[in-house]
């Protein structure tokens, strides 16, 4: 009895060991599976539906973690103003509301949609609440980190990165960079696809 215990606790064990954690549908790619670019990375639209970065393959994307009780919630304003000039020649804007600073977005997907719409008129893509910073952040916040290094990861609510049309990271901005800022334009603008 105590050689078949032994045995259902390695064998146990061994499944532990070799099965990685279960993170969802926002896994971070396996060891040999590493990450080329952003669009190995899988979102949720704030309504559920799968987002897949891959979809936005040739296009530029700026993904921005956003929040709705925070001093920078009226970046929503600039970033929706951003879209609107630029969705036509091949930007997406990408919002990822997170409550990581501050708790200051503690509503459902749906608050969220609803406060976007009804306040800033807001109609580019968003996900679900995702962590973007620890070890809980979402992989293609975790990657990004790793790409561009520490000084690069998201320090506040409304920290931007930009993705290029072919994936890759081509800047970030600090929550401070204002969307309609001649900096973040001029980024936009150079990685526009032709």
């Amino acid at each position: 009895m105590r050689r078949s215990a032994r045995a259902a606790m390695l064998m146990l064990l061994s499944l532990v060991i070799v099965l990685p954690p279960a993170m969802g549908s926002a896994a971070m790619p396996t060891p040999g599976n590493t990450p080329d670019n952003a669009h190995d990375f899988d979102f949720v639209s704030i309504d559920g539906a799968p987002l897949p970065l891959k979809g936005f393959a040739g296009k530029a994307v700026l993904v921005v973690n956003t929040a709705s009780m925070c001093g920078y919630t009226p970046q929503y304003a600039d970033l929706q103003a951003l879209w609107e000039r630029y969705r036509g020649r091949g930007l997406v804007v990408l919002g990822v509301p997170s409550n990581d600073f501050g708790g200051q977005e503690p509503g459902s997907a749906e608050q969220i949609k609803d406060f976007c719409e009804v306040n800033f008129s807001v109609d580019f893509p968003m996900t679900e609440k995702q962590a973007v910073t620890g070890a809980g952040a979402h992989p293609f916040y975790r990657w990004a980190g790793q790409e561009l290094g520490p000084a690069a990861a998201p320090r506040w609510n409304f920290h931007k990165y930009l993705v290029a049309p072919d994936g890759r990271l081509a800047g970030w901005f600090p929550t401070s960079a204002s969307p309609g800022s001649d900096k973040v334009v001029r980024a936009v603008e150079a990685v526009l696809p032709e």
